[in-house]
């Protein structure tokens, strides 16, 4: 018992003295995608069969303005990939998210808000899609995040708001696959307050 409320009194202390990423500043930040065409729910058998697959990552810098209740921006860019019908799907986009977080107790904050997605290139088995008039679609992100000094990891979720579907014609002409280019995906990041 004695040892419980010991290891509960380091926990606390050390939460209490860790100081933050507070306040408004800028930086830069970077990490890796994990992506799913559809749910993540739905094709949780495919991730455990091959966890290998589906990766990407993202490169980008952010502005924070506020402390307790802050205004994350970002623009970064993205390249991801996840698996359709056992064929490779690459997107490559710019993303710029604008996110509402609340700092909760000592590092931890928790943040939400919507993203806004340009699409550079997509391709699937090296097949490029059909041009659209459409290259920009809306999103959501959320997840938590803990900052400690200049240092930040946070963890996040984003879905699209709306379809972005893409055609390719494969197999010389002969066959149209239709694909939703704003998979799920989630996504870790660690970023450096400058």
């Amino acid at each position: 018992m004695i040892k419980l409320i010991m290891m509960l009194c380091v926990i606390v202390g050390t939460i209490q003295i860790s100081s933050a990423q507070k306040g408004t500043g800028f930086g830069i930040k970077g990490g890796v995608n994990y992506s799913a065409n559809g749910s993540y729910i739905s094709s949780v058998g495919e991730h455990i069969k091959h966890p290998d697959r589906d990766f990407g990552f993202h490169l980008g810098v952010f502005g924070k303005f506020g402390s307790n209740i802050y205004l994350k921006t970002e623009v970064m860019y993205t390249q991801t990939s996840s698996t359709y019908n056992q064929d490779n799907f690459n997107v490559q986009k710019v993303d710029a998210p604008a996110l509402i977080g609340v700092q909760l107790i000592g590092p931890l904050s928790i943040f939400a808000g919507p993203t806004l997605q340009y699409v550079i290139d997509t391709n699937l088995n090296d097949i490029k899609a059909e041009d659209r008039s459409e290259d920009i679609t809306v999103g959501l992100n959320f997840g938590i995040a803990f900052n400690f000094k200049r240092i930040g990891i946070d963890l996040r979720y984003e879905r699209g708001l709306e379809d972005y579907e893409l055609e390719f014609i494969t197999n010389n002409g002969l066959h149209i696959v239709t694909i939703d280019s704003r998979p799920d995906q989630l996504i870790l990041s660690l970023s450096l307050k400058i």
